[in-house]
């Protein structure tokens, strides 16, 4: 099944030059289309989309001396789907007159650090010009002087220019799709009341709702591929293994009635993806408008509490879909948030879109102190810790089963293999769901991810006045003794994907301490993106106009446009008055 069938976004290269003729031009068009070239080679060597293709770059098809050659090159670039712009060069330019000017576009600028005919002359010429016509641009100038004939990029430029295009790519791939919300809002949680001006101004999407009652008219009317069901049921049959269930004796289920409830449940899975991106094999049934689907790039289930109170729970369909392997063997996630939690969703958005991974939803459950743990267990442990637990859309790839070089990780989709897939199966039990929650029942998934993964915690909120913010910690999963896990879990819910979470510590702020990190998080959701990605959060952030209002990133790891400089000499300040100046990127 595919998730879209659209032109994939490129990046364009624009090769600015000094335009004088008679010689001064003519000596540049090899080094600066070289330069243009490096770039290329560098993206579409590096960098892949979220489905495992490589990028690919457009270059202008001459160097831009003026506003005519700007112009062919902006026109070049909208027959190709460019989304985002590499400005290069090693020389002076006629500033605003070669300058990207579209005004919805990610842009940075690379100024070669040569003597000849420096680029940091354009560089920051151009970007006063972007700066005072509120066209936010990135800086991008290496730290050593290089000879003019040197073609090698150095390491400090590679690693501006990699972030900028990460960054940019999911700023030009999310544009123009939708957040199908399917129900409403979910016992009253704030991030399930879904924001439309946010999702149309500062990221360019679409809304689209159905009721939760569709995914009921197509059972009832067997709207779905009933190939596809049988598959996906021989597959359950084979590789999802029931857990523990907790429930008292009159409300365990009979082997008939789990059979049923497993029909439902993974029926539910491929409706809602069908809900999501579409299927062809409906128009066969005579159903060609739910063939096509509602373009969703991410998606939202309420769920609790007018249906779970009636049908099965939305928990194995979230858990699988947003895996990266099901009976149809390994392909991207469907990200899809739990309790139509939007917000949340949108993280998981921004972590798949930057690294290809599947993603990890998860309630900010619990700040476990050392004294508390021992107190609870007998069991000291050298620092505290998070909780991160949820009965819904924590990725299967969570529990940490992919491995490289003997370490556990969560792979990317185009690195990821069915033997991976297989694992993480193993390492999951389906337990059925706690009546007292969910009283139509369904499957939870049950699993523990593994120690020392680096994660990146992140969550949106929005602020009545402000607008959104986003907060950052980076840190590490941790494994417990399994009888303190154990304890700890019983005190919880046992049923549950579990990960236990330390971050990084700064000692100032909300990163005081662990209880800080805790007290300062400002929602009860949250995703863990594998890999310490909180400098292309960051980063991205400041291209949607979001400012960032609690990470644990040291300044040098902070790349944001150089207009941000305009405001102040903190970077957060800066962060919190250029977003509010340039405003959101869509409106």
């Amino acid at each position: 099944m595919t998730q879209s069938n659209f032109t994939p976004v490129k990046i364009g290269i624009r090769p600015t030059i000094d335009g004088r003729r008679l010689g001064v031009r003519e000596s540049l068009e090899d080094q600066t289309m070289n330069m243009a070239k490096s770039v290329a080679q560098l993206f579409e060597s590096t960098l892949r989309h979220p489905d495992g293709d490589f990028v690919e770059c457009v270059i202008a098809d001459t160097c831009i001396g003026g506003v005519v050659e700007a112009a062919a090159c902006a026109e070049k670039f909208k027959l190709n789907n460019v989304g985002l712009t590499i400005t290069v060069t090693p020389c002076w330019c006629y500033g605003s007159e070669t300058i990207d000017m579209d005004p919805y576009m990610p842009k940075a600028i690379w100024g070669f650090n040569g003597t000849e005919r420096p680029g940091a002359v354009y560089l920051a010429a151009a970007l006063a010009g972007h700066s005072q016509m509120g066209l936010p641009a990135f800086s991008i100038y290496g730290t050593e002087v290089q000879e003019a004939d040197d073609n090698v990029i150095p390491e400090d430029v590679k690693e501006k220019l990699l972030r900028f295009a990460r960054a940019g790519l999911v700023v030009a791939r999310i544009r123009g799709k939708s957040y199908l919300s399917i129900g409403s809002v979910s016992m009253g949680i704030a991030g399930s009341i879904v924001n439309q001006p946010f999702f149309q101004e500062y990221l360019g999407m679409r809304n689209e709702y159905v009721d939760m009652t569709e995914i009921k008219r197509r059972l009832d009317r067997k709207i779905y591929d009933q190939e596809e069901v049988d598959l996906a049921l021989s597959w359950v049959s084979t590789y999802c293994k029931e857990g523990i269930d907790v429930n008292s004796i009159e409300h365990q289920l009979n082997p008939k009635e789990r059979a049923e409830l497993w029909e439902n449940v993974v029926k539910m899975a491929i409706i809602t993806r069908d809900l999501m991106v579409g299927n062809p094999k409906l128009a066969q049934l005579n159903y060609g408008e739910e063939a096509l689907g509602h373009n969703a790039i991410v998606a939202g289930f309420q769920g609790q509490r007018q249906w779970t109170d009636h049908l099965p729970n939305g928990d194995f369909m979230e858990a699988v879909l947003n895996s990266s392997y099901d009976w149809n063997g390994v392909r991207p996630p469907y990200l899809l948030a739990t309790e139509n939690d939007s917000l949340n969703g949108v993280n998981m958005l921004f972590g798949h879109q930057l690294t290809g991974q599947a993603q990890i939803f998860a309630d900010v459950r619990t700040y476990w102190s050392p004294e508390s743990v021992e107190k609870a267990t007998g069991f000291s442990p050298e620092t505290g810790f998070i909780h991160l637990i949820n009965s819904g859309s924590a990725a299967l790839d969570g529990t940490g089963q992919h491995s490289k070089n003997g370490q556990p990780v969560i792979k990317p989709i185009w690195e990821v293999t069915e033997e991976d897939g297989q694992k993480c199966l193993q390492h999951t039990r389906w337990c059925p769901a706690v009546h007292e929650y969910f009283r139509g029942g369904g499957y939870s998934s049950q699993y523990t991810t593994k120690g020392d993964m680096p994660f990146t915690m992140h969550r949106l909120n929005i602020v009545k006045g402000l607008g959104p913010v986003l907060q950052i910690a980076e840190g590490w999963s941790i494994e417990l003794p399994k009888k303190v896990h154990d304890t700890l879990m019983k005190r919880t819910n046992e049923t549950w994907p579990c990960t236990w979470f330390v971050p990084r510590l700064t000692g100032q702020g909300a990163f005081t301490d662990v209880y800080s990190v805790m007290a300062n998080w400002g929602a009860n959701h949250c995703v863990i993106t594998y890999g310490h990605v909180g400098a292309d959060l960051i980063t991205l952030a400041s291209m949607l106009r979001i400012p960032v209002c609690m990470h644990n990133l040291p300044d040098q790891q902070i790349f944001r446009p150089s207009a941000w400089n305009g405001f102040g000499q903190d970077k957060e300040g800066q962060d919190y008055r250029a977003c509010a100046n340039f405003g959101p990127l869509y409106k």
